[in-house]
Formats: C-alpha cells, sequence, structure tokens
C-alpha cells in the first residue's frame, strides 16, 4: 500500500477507496427512503403537516449556519499565521463568531417557531363542542373511532380505520381507555397523547387525498409496535357517500359463516350494524372487506391472515385480549374469515 509524504505528516492511500465508495453509498442513502410514503412526516398531506415540514427545513438549514460558522471560526483558528493572536482579536472573534452570530440564528428560529403555533395548533380546535368532533379511543392494542351524528345522518362506531374529506377541518376527540397512547398522522399533522381521565383535542385539515398511516407513538405495551390504523382521505362527495352507507350498516346474506360467527359467541365482544347489537368489548366489523389491514395495521386483509388471527390473535398480536379459537375446527374459522372478508 503506497504512503504518501506531506510535510512532517504521512497518509496511507487506500487504492480501493472509490470502490469502497461505491459499495457503502447505497447503503448510506438506506434511511432517506423513509422520506416518504404512506407514514412520513417529510410527504405532507395537510395544512398543519406542512407547517411542521417548513419549520423543520428553517431549523435544518439555521442549524446548518451555525455547524459552518463553528467549522469556519475552527480552521481560522487553527491556521498557521506569523503573528500571535492579541487579546482584542480574539475576544472580537469570539464574540462575534462565537456569540452574536449563534444568537441571532436561534432567536430568528425560535421567532418563526413562535409566530408558526398558530397554524401547527389552530385556536378554533379549542373552541369546538364535541358533538362536532370524531371521537378516537385508544385501547390495547386498537383505535375505537366514533363519528358524530350530521347532516341527517346518525352517529355510528368503527375501528382501526378512518376517513376524512379532502379540504375539510376535522376535529379529533382523544382519549384513552387504559393506558398512555399518542394519535398521530405523520402525512397530516402532529401528534397528540391521548390519556386515561383525561380528553385532549386536535384539529387538522388534509390537503391532498391518499391513503395513509397512523401509528401509535407513545409505547403502550408489548404490542406498541403493531398498533396503528389506516386513514384515507376522500373527495367530500366520496365521503358523503361512505357516511350514508355507514350507518345503513351491513344485510344479512344467511351464509354458513354469519351463522357460525353468532353460533361461536363473536357478536359477544364484536357487533355488526345491522346485524347485531353495537359492539361491547372488541372493534366493530361492520364493513370490514372494506379495511386495508387486519389487527389495527399488523397484517394485510385477506381470508388466510383473518383466519391466522382468529385461531391464534396472540401469535400474531402478543397481548391482545381477544382469546385464541384454535379449539374450533378448520373448516368454521375459514367461513367465518370468508363472512368477514366479504362484509363490503
Amino acid at each position: 500500500m503506497p504512503i504518501r509524504k506531506i510535510g512532517p505528516y504521512r497518509f496511507r492511500r487506500f487504492t480501493g477507496a472509490k470502490a469502497i465508495f461505491r459499495r457503502a453509498l447505497p447503503i448510506l442513502l438506506i434511511p432517506l427512503s423513509g422520506c416518504s410514503g404512506v407514514q412520513s412526516a417529510l410527504a405532507p398531506a395537510g395544512e398543519e403537516a406542512v407547517a411542521i415540514y417548513r419549520l423543520l427545513l428553517l431549523m435544518v438549514v439555521g442549524g446548518t449556519l451555525i455547524w459552518l460558522a463553528v467549522m469556519g471560526l475552527l480552521l481560522h483558528a487553527a491556521r498557521r499565521r506569523s503573528a500571535r493572536w492579541t487579546a482584542q482579536e480574539a475576544g472580537r472573534l469570539i464574540l462575534f463568531g462565537g456569540v452574536a452570530f449563534p444568537v441571532v440564528v436561534l432567536l430568528a428560529l425560535l421567532a418563526y417557531a413562535v409566530w408558526l403555533m398558530p397554524a401547527i395548533r389552530p385556536w378554533f380546535a379549542r373552541q369546538a363542542t364535541k358533538p362536532e368532533m370524531i371521537e378516537v379511543t385508544g385501547e390495547q392494542f386498537w383505535w375505537r373511532i366514533r363519528y358524530p351524528a350530521g347532516g341527517g345522518m346518525p352517529a355510528f362506531e368503527t375501528a382501526n380505520e378512518m376517513r376524512l374529506p379532502v379540504g375539510e377541518r376535522v376535529t379529533f376527540s382523544l382519549e384513552a381507555a387504559d393506558v398512555i397512547h399518542s394519535f398521530w398522522i405523520p402525512a397530516l399533522g402532529g401528534k397528540m397523547d391521548m390519556i386515561p381521565g383525561r380528553t385532549n383535542t386536535l384539529s387538522l385539515l388534509p390537503t391532498k387525498t391518499g391513503v395513509f398511516r397512523a401509528p401509535c407513538a407513545e409505547f403502550c405495551g408489548t404490542a406498541h409496535a403493531l398498533m396503528a390504523f389506516s386513514v384515507i382521505v376522500m373527495e367530500p362527495a366520496d365521503y358523503s357517500a361512505w357516511r350514508r352507507a355507514q350507518t345503513a350498516g351491513n344485510r344479512s346474506g344467511g351464509s354458513e359463516g354469519e351463522r357460525l360467527f353468532a353460533h361461536h359467541g363473536c357478536a359477544g365482544c364484536h357487533g355488526i350494524r345491522g346485524l347485531t347489537p353495537p359492539a361491547s368489548l372488541g372493534p366493530d366489523l361492520t364493513f370490514f372487506g372494506q379495511r386495508q389491514t387486519v389487527g389495527a395495521g399488523t397484517l394485510a386483509n385477506t381470508r388466510e391472515n383473518v383466519t391466522r388471527f382468529i385461531r391464534n390473535p396472540a401469535a400474531v398480536k402478543p397481548g391482545a385480549k381477544m382469546p385464541a379459537f384454535d379449539m374450533l375446527p378448520d373448516e368454521d374459522i375459514a367461513d367465518i374469515a370468508e363472512y368477514l372478508v366479504a362484509l363490503e
């Protein structure tokens, strides 16, 4: 390996440096894959998310300027010079470069952040009354979602999937049934804690249609990483049609899976509007076949995954309160799964 001498120092030159760089570059770029997608705050699709994104960019620019200033001072102080620094020169360098410049940049960032706060937490979100809110309750380890009555349509409940109209502000009433959870739709806005015994409010305005993922942002137990819900932002006309269909509920098809659903006691915890009493302990399963996932974002909504979840929920989601039904014949479980997936 050749050695190159520069002044009093010796440096080893790696002949394979370019090859190493080419191999390392893809690995270094892997983290950038998280900068977009259905769960990225760097791909804003809501008014509040855009404000947070702009604040992030400004803070990155401000931090970069301070870093460049510090590195510039370091290089300037380390360079060889013919005359020694005087106390006055060193004092001016420290005052302007090490104190004044960082203070001015940080004050500018603070002023912008304070000015931006009303856009991140709109004032009228605190003035909204409870009947105008979508109520979201975090439970171990799923999401109970209640839509209020309005427009001549009654209130209804769903679970683990939320639909919102694009271009219309929505206010959420956030509660927790057991432990602290955290409500967060990264593409639409910031997060808000859900605390047992307390009701918090959050207001968001979606600006783009699409499907987004919303994880729980507060450790809440063994299946915390498997607790998420889908957010589908729709055109207002499609959203209104969806709400009308939800209030009507499912109709009986007289299938074997429907009979087994009632026979094995599934309706004791889960509800299907139009067919069973309201859900009590578990998620509401009305129009379950329309949902993106099974087990609050854990698995794709397919017949095979529903069968797997019914047979042994704890194997899919540790800590799940739903008991295993592995004592049932495989044919019964398959029929119930087929029935649920067909609820569209």
